[in-house]
């Protein structure tokens, strides 16, 4: 009871947002003749949705009471707000709480934790959240890299022993109490390359006895693919935990094409009772550092960077993203600065990582980022119509990446609207209830009485994104309005003052 009593006040006094002060409650909507989407993939149903004390109160056909917000929803899709079930849209969110970059395209919930990072201690983050609500909700992972450098601080280049991998599974424990939805990892980043499977699995199994889930950015999504796929196949079955693969790509041009074949390996995984499922953005080209594509770490090695510039990243589609040695390059090609210094590509990017690492030595932190185009589009859209796939941006408030501010809105254009590769109804789903699912978010994702009115009201024949990697912080347009815990957070292309976000933790209803 004093679980209810608590996520109640938190409800009232965040749907009150910047006004909580005064006393104000959630408002009283009806929205009035939408084609329904209940976020089930279910064909839409013109009707009225009535929004109560922050969740659906009912549906069919309503008549306005008194003080009740009328909204004429003619024309209009109504589905569930969107959750990002990878999402880094919390850098900078204690500052920028209106969110633009997740609002203007549809996101209601943020997932963040990702890649083996996290906040540490997750309930300090947790209760800053409460102190200053966000128009957004925000749930988080565990990140693995984050328990393993409390364990073994910056000594971890090797394989951790019995009694670290014992205290990492101590310092989870702790997090995971805070709420957190399960553990994530990033494999193929410095701190999680040199954990051994056993590790990963010994703390999956930690996360699975609470109920939590296991989400991955793979060891490799490009040589080692395949080998990667097996791995976390190996993890669901070993710590009987849901598995969901991150931001699934082929990143490899000796890859492309072979999409149906990855996902007949992970239906296969699925009949023997692995739930795995996946997320997907659907762009070409992906952000990290210029480091993460040796597995070897072997930056200096010519043979092996031909071999990137060859098959996983061509220097005419790989743009400087952050470059702190030199900001004058942020925004051009790694071919043009290899232009600009009189050099051959291969080697302008030893150089470009010695200089970014001398510096990042210097400042004990990172100096340098790139987005590269890697994906071909056939595979995204097989990918994408994998029936255990939900969208995902793995984008941020700010930043070079157009997925930020566009991931969502550019589904329905693209892969919806303009190419048809998706229905309009099971896109809804990948973005709402098989979102939910797949992170073990309850009541959210679907439109039904008792849910959370987290709702977004949009125009199927305008709905589009705008950010594109020359201008990558454009807000989408064809999003009317944005409901979180049934609030307004968002209409009229702008961002309201309502601040009405939760804090999801898990199983929290």
């Amino acid at each position: 009871m004093q679980k209810l009593v608590t996520v109640l006040s938190l409800l009232i006094s965040g749907c009150a947002g910047d006004t909580a002060a005064s006393g104000s409650t959630a408002p009283r909507i009806l929205i009035e003749g939408a084609l329904v989407l209940d976020g089930t993939g279910a064909e839409g149903v013109v009707t009225d949705v009535r929004v109560r004390d922050g969740r659906i109160q009912a549906m069919g056909e309503l008549s306005a009471s008194e003080g009740e917000q009328v909204i004429d929803a003619t024309g209009l899709v109504l589905a569930p707000g969107f959750i990002d079930t990878h999402s880094h849209h919390d850098r900078g969110l204690l500052e920028n709480r209106g969110a633009l970059a997740a609002l203007s395209q549809g996101i209601t919930t943020i997932v963040v934790g990702q890649d083996g990072g996290s906040r540490f201690p997750l309930s300090d983050f947790f209760q800053a959240l409460e102190a200053a609500p966000p128009a957004v909700n925000v749930a988080s992972y565990v990140g693995h890299a984050t328990v393993r450098t409390a364990v073994m601080g910056d000594d971890y280049r090797r394989a951790a022993t019995v009694a670290e991998v014992q205290a990492m599974r101590d310092v989870l424990r702790t997090e995971l109490s805070a709420g957190a939805l399960g553990l994530s990892t990033g494999l193929e980043y410095d701190v999680g390359l040199d954990a051994t499977t056993d590790e990963v699995v010994a703390l999956a199994r930690e996360t699975a006895a609470v109920g939590g889930r296991y989400i991955s950015h793979m060891r490799s999504e490009d040589r080692h693919l395949l080998e990667a796929i097996e791995e976390i196949i190996l993890i669901g079955r070993e710590a009987d935990i849901p598995v969901q693969i991150s931001h699934m790509k082929l990143a490899m041009k000796s890859l492309w094409g072979r999409s149906p074949e990855v996902l007949a390996r992970l239906d296969r995984a699925r009949e023997e009772g692995v739930d795995i499922t996946a997320d997907v953005y659907p762009y070409e080209f992906w952000q990290s550092t210029m480091t993460v594509l040796f597995p070897e770490r072997d930056f200096d090695n010519r043979a092996t960077v031909q071999f990137v510039l060859d098959e996983l990243a061509p220097p005419e589609g790989m743009f400087i993203a952050r470059y702190e040695p030199e900001p004058s390059y942020v925004g051009l090609s790694l071919e043009r600065v290899a232009e600009l210094r009189g050099e051959d590509p291969a080697t302008t990017y030893m150089a470009l990582i010695a200089e970014s690492q001398a510096l990042a030595e210097e400042t004990g932190r990172g100096t340098e980022s790139i987005i590269a185009r890697s994906m071909h589009p056939d595979d995204i859209a097989t990918l994408l119509a994998w029936p255990h796939t939900n969208v995902s941006s793995d984008g941020g408030l700010a930043g070079r990446h157009p997925r930020g501010f566009g991931t969502f809105t550019r589904v329905l254009r693209l892969h919806v609207r303009e190419t048809g590769h998706l229905s309009l109804p099971d896109a809804i789903r990948k973005m709402t209830s098989a979102s939910a699912d797949h992170v073990g978010i309850l009541d959210r994702g679907t439109i039904r009485p008792g849910a959370y009115a987290d709702l977004v009201l949009f125009d199927p024949e305008t709905v589009a994104d705008r950010a594109t990697t020359d201008d990558p912080n454009e807000p989408s347009v064809g999003i009317d309005r944005v409901l979180v815990n049934g609030t307004i957070v968002y209409e009229n292309g702008h961002v309201t003052n309502a601040r009405p976000g939760l804090v999801i933790r898990r199983n929290d209803r």
